[in-house]
């Protein structure tokens, strides 16, 4: 989630930074509000938080309504925004958090971001698995109803060189694959992408389509919607 501050903006203070083996990750508090930043890139703040629930309850509106228990798996701790809607909605029966910055599992694990997010990883449905997205796609064996990911600002936009696999057709096979048939994946973009909506329809998902979250300044927030056909 991108934003653009005025000369009256309150000035940032770091609250704590670390150097981890996919660089520097930077967690800053402004005025009221969280910020994170990796490798000098602003990823997202506690701000608004709309796409980031957007990011959920579209990937659920989007499954069937007699679905039992679907399990979601989140891309991303980040902020918490989306975990804590997950954890709000009693139909996910199942919801996996994969974040692999140890420094932000720790931010939420008793620390700054711990208010935010402290009942949802409590929750007795959610597990945080500290490790790379896309090696987790690769090598485990479980399935979702639903995969809702927000890794960094999108697939035109991204915040490692590794990041783009995710939305190269190896990464988007992947995906396909991790979920059960007529699940829903959901990718969270800071901007629109014609396409990435064309990746997804090659990688062999149906019903493509973009939800857009309006913002104060520039192009909307966007969720990118696929479903895996039955």
């Amino acid at each position: 989630m991108q934003h653009t501050y005025g000369p009256d903006a309150l000035a940032p203070v770091t609250l704590d930074r670390r150097e981890g083996p996919y660089g520097e990750v930077v967690l800053r508090k402004r005025g009221d509000d969280f910020e994170i930043i990796a490798n000098g890139c602003f990823l997202m703040d506690t701000s608004d938080g709309r796409s980031e629930r957007l990011l959920i309850d579209a990937a659920l509106a989007a499954l069937p309504a007699d679905r039992p228990d679907p399990a979601v798996l989140i891309g991303g701790l980040g902020v918490g925004f989306s975990l804590v809607r997950a954890a709000a909605e009693p139909r996910w029966g199942r919801i996996a958090v994969v974040e692999r910055e140890r420094a932000i599992v720790d931010w939420h694990l008793g620390g700054p971001l711990d208010a935010i997010s402290a009942a949802a990883l409590r929750d007795p449905r959610t597990a945080v698995l500290t490790t790379d997205l896309l090696a987790y796609l690769r090598t485990t064996t479980d399935r979702y109803d639903a995969l809702c990911l927000d890794i960094d600002n999108g697939p035109d936009w991204t915040v490692t060189e590794d990041n783009g696999n995710l939305y190269s057709p190896a990464g988007l096979a992947d995906c396909h694959q991790r979920l059960v048939p007529g699940g829903v994946l959901a990718v969270w973009s800071a901007q629109p992408s014609d396409e990435f909506e064309q990746a997804l329809r090659n990688a062999g998902f149906r019903g493509v389509r973009t939800e857009e979250v309006g913002v104060a300044r520039g192009v909307p927030d966007v969720v990118h919607l696929a479903i895996r056909a039955d």
